[in-house]
């Protein structure tokens, strides 16, 4: 199933997590997504990476939001600074939120957009110890927009919410906290969303996401391996680096480009079965 193809190869506890999780926690997101009314669908990412955004999370980002424009929706990409000119050339909309943004700016961009929805993709969220950091435990926060408040304020405001995440700092591993606290050694972020999506990379997870789409619906939206790291080298072109290496590669999390090759043509193998 697609969510044995997304957790191949873990490295950072989320085959640990699994059990935990109900076993097609991929397809219940998408199939929770799918009953959106076609909206606005708020979609954030953008890790802050020793001065520059990682290569997880604008990749999948695109992913996704390119496979729900085709399905009827509009995606809103919200982000900062960091992923700027990651999406514009795509043809996306791009809300940039300033790094000292507080409660009243999400407030008036909800008003002004009125989401149906909201997905987070490898974006960092506040833990437990009230910090936004990395996964070696270095606060990120001066770095990092507060867009997990949006996420709060979606809660409040009834709006349904996705997270996915590879490590246990993103927005939505609140809802595993506890366990993570447990299981892992990192101090979990807080916020919740309504549907969870673990991978080993969350590129991968949003790949999964998308391949769900296309399984549930019958439209083709599942972009081919090429397609997707002609972007990744985009994205890399502009400033992005690999998270692990720190380094400004067309790879993402330190995994070689054969091996996100293979969980692609995976997901794409799965499709026809």
């Amino acid at each position: 199933m697609i969510e044995d193809i997304i957790l191949r190869h873990s490295q950072r506890g989320m085959d640990v997590l699994r059990p935990y999780m109900p076993k097609a926690f991929c397809e219940e997101a998408v199939e929770a997504l799918l009953n959106l009314p076609h909206g606005v669908i708020f979609l954030t990412t953008g890790f802050y990476v020793a001065g520059y955004a990682e290569t997880d999370g604008p990749l999948g980002t695109e992913v996704l939001a390119q496979a729900l424009k085709k399905l009827g929706y509009q995606p809103v990409i919200v982000t900062d600074a960091l992923c700027k000119d990651y999406f514009e050339p795509m043809g996306l909309e791009v809300e940039y939120v300033p790094f000292d943004a507080d409660a009243s700016f999400y407030q008036d961009l909800l008003l002004k957009r009125d989401p149906v929805g909201l997905i987070s993709i490898e974006r960092c969220g506040i833990n437990s110890q009230n910090d936004y950091a990395n996964m070696r435990g270095v606060s990120i926060r001066e770095n990092t927009a507060t867009i997990d408040q949006l996420f709060s304020l979606a809660h409040k405001k009834g709006l349904p919410t996705w997270g996915v995440g590879d490590g246990g700092n993103e927005i939505g591993m609140g809802n595993l906290k506890d366990v993570i606290s447990k299981k892992l050694s990192l101090v979990p972020c807080v916020n919740k969303v309504d549907h969870l999506v673990i991978a080993t990379v969350s590129n991968w997870g949003a790949f999964g996401m998308t391949a769900y789409l296309e399984k549930l619906t019958g439209v083709h939206v599942f972009p081919s391996y090429e397609n997707m790291h002609k972007y990744l080298e985009q994205t890399v072109a502009i400033g992005s680096i690999d998270g692990v290496n720190k380094v400004h590669v067309c790879t993402v999390d330190g995994y070689p480009a054969e091996v996100e090759e293979e969980i692609v043509n995976a997901l794409q193998d799965s499709l026809s079965n």
